[in-house]
């Protein structure tokens, strides 16, 4: 990987780029619930609904994830006349940074990926979809479409998930107008015919993609070389970006050298939608100025934060920041969360059923007692999460003389205990937006409280959760390791 510092510059050009997105959207409905018996009529399984979701899926969550990244961009899809297509419509509507022109075509059924999931474990997948090619007329008006909107655009994406949308007469046509106007084009592929894709300057396919395309296994970094350059040379493209899940990432272009990315997740728990995040980090970094090769390190970086998270998930920039500075400090800095990161790692630790535990504190000068009370926090939950108050909080709490350590010294010793399994800072005085937002199942806090006057107690037993109150060391303060340390300095003046 580059300097973290060639990276982190990139990002504040983020906001300026401008993508068109053209492709299959889906909606992606998730029906969660829990299995408890075994149904009377027939062998299988009863699910018990709890809740339900919808989110865009395909070419949508390519657009979800360029918006994320802080990237403008322009999603051109073909819908039905449909409950679905009315929903991905509104779900666009709710999508900052996304706009988009849909062509209604009243004879088509809107791509529905219903999938039912118990206990993190999906159960059942329904599709209902029409994929068949889009007649002369539905073709121009997406065409049409994309004319419009490729003026303003960096880049073009194009996110064939095989519902019929990017034909090859389509794909021809976007590619030829493209190159006319000198713009890129990044395409997701999902037929094993690269031909197909003739226009197109850069792929991206999975290993299992480009291996059923080239007819070549991919079982090494050297084999995923040759299946990509083969794949250059008969489908005359620039470039082709590999995706090989743990294997990580290899980009073959032309006329150059071929580098492999070895894959960043810690824990993986959902791939679905990884590519998605790779086309979507790629692109934008490419339009953001940089390298082939610097593009695709940060795509993969990005894979290693979306594939750590349930469902089809978002990266952010404020994540890939982390990400890129916890290289500078070895897995620490990864501990270390923003608030939107926070709230999406939570959420995963709770899909995969693990119980979450929250403690808080201002941790200046970490003593025994600290220790102490976070090993017994953790020792209550499968996750702890360390509300940690910031510099201002700690000035107004404690007075203009602390913190002795910043807050982000504070983070990284914190970050740095097995105990610990998140740090997030809070500027309030109390942590109790924190508590709501991420609803504890145990709150810790030190015997010197009672329950009643733990902040946020009343709130975490309201739902079910428990205060549990942690055994203090004796004779470890804080503030008495601070009075020590200046009455020396006290003595001497006298």
């Amino acid at each position: 990987m580059t300097g973290t510092s060639t990276f982190l510059d990139l990002l504040p050009k983020f906001p300026s780029v401008r993508i068109l997105c053209v492709g299959d959207v889906m909606l992606d409905h998730f029906v969660y619930g829990t299995v408890e018996r075994i149904s009377p009529e027939a062998p299988v399984p009863v699910l018990k609904v709890n809740r339900e979701t919808h989110m865009l899926g395909g070419a949508g969550n390519v657009a979800r994830n360029i918006a994320a990244l802080g990237a403008r961009v322009t999603l051109i899809s073909v819908v039905g006349d449909d409950v679905p297509g009315h929903t991905i419509s509104r779900l666009i509507a709710d999508e900052p940074n996304v706009e988009a022109t849909l062509v209604m075509v009243p004879s088509r059924q809107t791509s529905l990926k219903v999938r039912h999931v118990a206990s993190n474990q999906q159960m059942l997948r329904i599709d209902r979809e029409t994929t068949s090619p889009l007649g002369s007329e539905d073709e121009d008006r997406l065409y049409d479409a994309f004319a419009k909107e490729l003026p303003s655009a960096a880049i073009v994406i194009l996110s064939d998930y095989a519902k019929g949308v990017l034909s090859p007469s389509v794909i021809k046509r976007l590619c030829t107008e493209a190159r006319l106007q000198k713009k890129l084009v990044v395409a997701d592929p999902k037929n094993s015919d690269f031909s197909r894709y003739s226009g197109v300057n850069i792929l991206t396919p999975n290993a299992k993609e480009l291996s059923a395309a080239t007819g070549m296994p991919i079982a090494d970094d050297e084999s995923a070389e040759g299946a990509a350059t083969k794949a250059i040379k008969s489908a005359a493209l620039d470039a082709v970006l590999v995706t090989r899940s743990e294997h990580g990432m290899t980009l073959a272009v032309k006329g150059q050298a071929t580098s492999h990315y070895a894959a960043q997740a810690r824990e993986v728990f959902d791939v679905s939608g990884a590519g998605d995040t790779v086309i979507a980090t790629f692109a934008v970094a490419l339009a953001s100025g940089a390298s082939m090769p610097h593009a695709a390190s940060l795509a993969n970086v990005a894979a290693g934060i979306v594939v750590g998270k349930a469902g089809t998930a978002v990266v952010r920039p404020d994540e890939l920041a982390q990400a890129l500075q916890s290289e500078d400090l070895k897995g620490v800095g990864s501990k270390i969360r923003a608030m939107s990161a926070a709230r999406d790692a939570v959420a995963t630790w709770r899909a995969r059923g693990q119980k979450i535990g929250f403690t808080n504190g201002c941790f200046d000068l970490v003593h025994p007692g600290h220790i102490s009370l976070l090993s017994q926090a953790r020792s209550q939950c499968d996750r702890l999460v360390v509300g940690l108050n910031t510099d201002a909080s700690v000035r107004r709490l404690k007075g203009a003389s602390r913190p002795i350590n910043a807050e982000m010294a504070r983070s990284v010793v914190l970050a740095a205990l097995e105990s610990v399994d998140m740090v997030i800072l809070f500027d309030e005085d109390t942590p109790i937006d924190l508590i709501r937002m991420f609803r504890p199942d145990v709150l810790v806090k030190g015997a010197d409280y009672t329950v009643d006057k733990v902040v946020g107690g009343d709130f975490v037993t309201s739902y079910g959760g428990r205060v549990h109150l942690a055994d203090l060391t004796p004779g470890q303060s804080t503030t008495r390791i601070v009075e020590r340390m200046a009455a020396p300095a006290s003595k001497a003046a006298t």
